[in-house]
């Protein structure tokens, strides 16, 4: 298959993902307002924080569900179809080893943190074990349906995840209508309702994975050398996705020691904020990163490398395009979409959107390393920079720092990693780091720095209002897309771009 072709069937599966996204987007945001102002702030802070607790043992499915992507992604570019069986039916019994270690962690370690640690209304500690049981039985559901989504992701049928999606999303409107019909204890019964949803999604994904791929029927085998290269792989990747729960949950888990669940509660809105934002990107990112581990499996380094680029300077050209006019009306966007808005939520916003922004450089990267599978080394010094977030931000929380430092730690923690990674990948794969600042970061930080001038001058010109806010969205909207057109690709990215808008107009 040429690379046109490739770069065809990722535009074509990045729109799918994008349908998915906006689908998903609209109806996140409106079952999150409904969700804060049924439950209330504390109890809202309260689900969020339960969920990272239970989120921090997830980091075990997460590492497999990479590795299992890595190898059926692998196989598939070699054509090596007996193998890609193999492969998938031994990460289910991987997967069923990882859903008992997980549960009996649940049940004793996390279990007595959850109940001696945190810091919850006492009339609210039932509630708080409640979400934790169904927190965990939904985990159990999700981690034996990860090798099913890498497998889809791996064949790069994107559009499953959006006929998938509408399902999703119909029965979480319908989660929010029980909700606020029935007057049972509303924490509780979100947490019930939540763990039906995720059962009824993920037997979707599972059902159609075994009418579809061939390799997706289980059949139990032993492989030792198979065995040892998946868990060496992913050893050394489970590294790493410590670093990251402990640079995310366990900064919630922290807050919630010191201020309690109020500060939960606006950074859990934060982050909803964010990802809905950030999906973008993803959505991108998810249509690509195949395709990187393809280039790489057949040794294609120069066009696996190109591909990085791209993908690198369009990640954050992406969650630019979003970002600006949230990040310059954040008060007011907040102020529509929410009744209430808990303290330090727009500071909140605005940091964690700026900390996504460094992030979405480094996703490319990180595929880069991992299609390698050579990552003991990144693994190691990423990883441990990562995991300074958590003692750097409870120093200073000791101190008596407020909650925001913790953002701005996080931050520098994200630059940081990026230099790292730039560093590593010149080793591990040949990217040459010069050529990515002149490529990329130069061209983002110009596009970054002309595009916000005109949207600035309004916003200290006219007191905030919806016309303000109005004018905001389509300034940035033409400016970014604008300048990114005129400075922030090249001649040849820009060629494609006119072709393809002529031949669409011609065909119309």
């Amino acid at each position: 298959m040429t690379q046109a072709e490739n770069n065809k069937r990722i535009a074509r599966n990045t729109l799918l993902l994008y349908f998915r996204m906006i689908l998903t987007m609209v109806i996140s945001l409106y079952t999150v307002r409904i969700v804060l102002n049924t439950l209330g702030v504390v109890d809202y802070g309260i689900y969020n924080v339960v969920g990272g607790v239970v989120a921090m043992f997830s980091f075990l499915s997460r590492t497999m569900a990479s590795a299992c992507q890595r190898f059926f992604a692998f196989e598939i570019g070699r054509n090596n179809i007996p193998q890609l069986k193999k492969t998938f039916s031994l990460t289910v019994t991987i997967f069923a080893l990882i859903s008992v270690i997980v549960l009996i962690l649940a049940e004793t370690i996390g279990l007595w943190f959850l109940n001696f640690k945190m810091n919850f209304p006492i009339e609210r500690m039932g509630a708080a074990n409640w979400i934790y049981q169904f927190s965990i039985l939904a985990f159990l559901v999700t981690v034996m349906t990860v090798p099913y989504n890498a497998a889809i992701i791996a064949h790069e049928n994107m559009k499953v995840f959006a006929y998938v999606s509408i399902i999703e999303v119909i029965l979480k409107l319908v989660v929010v209508y029980i909700l606020v019909l029935f007057s049972f204890d509303k924490l509780k019964l979100y947490s019930c309702l939540l763990f039906a949803t995720t059962v009824m999604v993920t037997m979707t994904y599972r059902t159609i994975c075994k009418r579809k791929y061939e390799e997706c029927h289980f059949h139990f085998i032993w492989d030792k050398g198979l065995f040892n290269e998946l868990m060496s792989y992913s050893g050394w990747n489970l590294f790493g996705a410590v670093s990251t729960i402990l640079n995310s949950n366990g900064i919630n888990i922290l807050l919630n020691i010191f201020f309690g669940p109020v500060v939960n509660a606006a950074r859990g809105i934060a982050y909803q904020v964010s990802s809905t934002i950030n999906q973008f990107v993803s959505n991108f990112v998810t249509a690509v990163n195949p395709q990187i581990t393809k280039y790489y499996a057949a040794n294609e380094k120069e066009n696996m490398m190109k591909l990085v680029f791209q993908s690198s300077k369009l990640s954050y050209f992406l969650l630019f395009i979003l970002s600006m006019p949230v990040l310059l009306e954040t008060n007011f966007i907040l102020t529509l979409w929410l009744k209430q808005i808990p303290e330090y939520v727009v500071l909140f916003v605005r940091l964690v959107i700026m900390t996504a922004l460094v992030d979405s450089l480094s996703f490319p990267l990180m595929t880069a390393a991992l299609a390698t599978g050579k990552i003991k080394r990144y693994q190691i010094i990423v990883g441990s920079t990562m995991m300074l977030n958590l003692p750097i931000s409870y120093l200073f929380l000791k101190l008596g720092a407020p909650p925001q430092v913790t953002m701005y730690i996080a931050l520098g923690v994200s630059a940081v990693c990026l230099s790292l990674r730039l560093s590593l990948l010149r080793k591990m794969v040949g990217l040459v780091v010069r050529d990515y600042v002149e490529k990329v970061l130069i061209s983002i930080f110009s596009v970054s720095f002309i595009a916000y001038i005109l949207p600035l001058f309004f916003i200290f010109r006219f007191e905030e209002s919806l016309l303000r806010f109005l004018l905001i969205s389509v300034t940035s909207l033409i400016v970014s897309i604008g300048t990114i057109y005129l400075i922030g690709i090249s001649q040849n990215e820009r060629l494609l771009i006119n072709r393809f808008l002529k031949n669409k107009f011609i065909k119309a």
